[in-house]
């Protein structure tokens, strides 16, 4: 999807600066530093304009939540979002990165997620493509290094195939498919789910959401 470039976006972000991890090597010798306190560690791997951030932030104020984007003009419009909705929050919980899901191997210390959201992907649906998928192999290798035992991989996505596929790499890779479903939001795990902008957009146009929420084999 392209996106629109946004008026003055350094500038803006410049204004958020306080939410923003610029340094995010950092956090490898304490992912929770930029923070003040120590809480688990949860990660979006690519944010959008902050909707399920936000969310998260205020529904789990026992978290820390760290939110990556690697478009700046869109993490431009999430910062701004997380600032007008600062007053919901009740604890000081929600970072941003501006940058690439390959590098958070290199930037977070392995054992130390609890949670990693992958809310609508791109599928890159053409074969050559494969690679860049979220939910490929190797990205997958990199979230079990950084997962807790234990730790939880969930995903949302509207396009079924990349969903099947999805499913096929997390049993390969050594993790339990817990809970799943390819209509969200007729389903019982419905109640309590944070939308993002996407699925709000695809909910209102009767478009299904599928959803798995996968666990990490103390073995894998």
């Amino acid at each position: 999807m392209r996106v629109r470039r946004k008026k003055n976006c350094a500038v803006r972000i410049a204004a958020c600066a306080h939410l923003l991890i610029t340094s995010p090597e950092s956090l490898k010798a304490d992912p929770s530093a930029p923070f003040g306190v120590t809480r688990p560690i949860h990660i979006e791997i690519g944010c959008g304009k902050g909707a399920f951030a936000c969310g998260l932030a205020v529904a789990r104020p026992d978290v820390n939540l760290i939110a990556l984007e690697r478009v700046p003009d869109v993490v431009c419009l999430a910062l701004e979002r997380a600032v007008a909705e600062s007053d919901k929050r009740q604890a000081d919980n929600l970072r941003f990165i501006i940058g690439d899901a390959q590098k958070i191997g290199e930037w977070l210390p392995e054992g130390s997620v609890e949670y990693i959201y992958l809310n609508f992907s791109d599928p890159w649906p053409k074969k050559r493509h494969v690679k860049r998928r979220l939910t490929h192999p190797e990205f997958i290798k990199i979230y079990k290094r950084l997962l807790v035992p234990g730790g939880r991989l969930i995903m949302k996505t509207d396009n079924v195939a990349f969903f099947e596929f999805s499913l096929e790499q997390f049993a390969a890779e050594g993790f339990e498919v817990i809970r799943q479903t390819r209509d969200l939001g007729r389903s019982p795990y419905a109640a309590g789910n944070i939308m993002t902008e996407y699925e709000r957009s695809f909910t209102e146009r009767g478009v299904p959401v599928c959803m798995a929420e996968a666990v990490l084999s103390k073995n894998a």
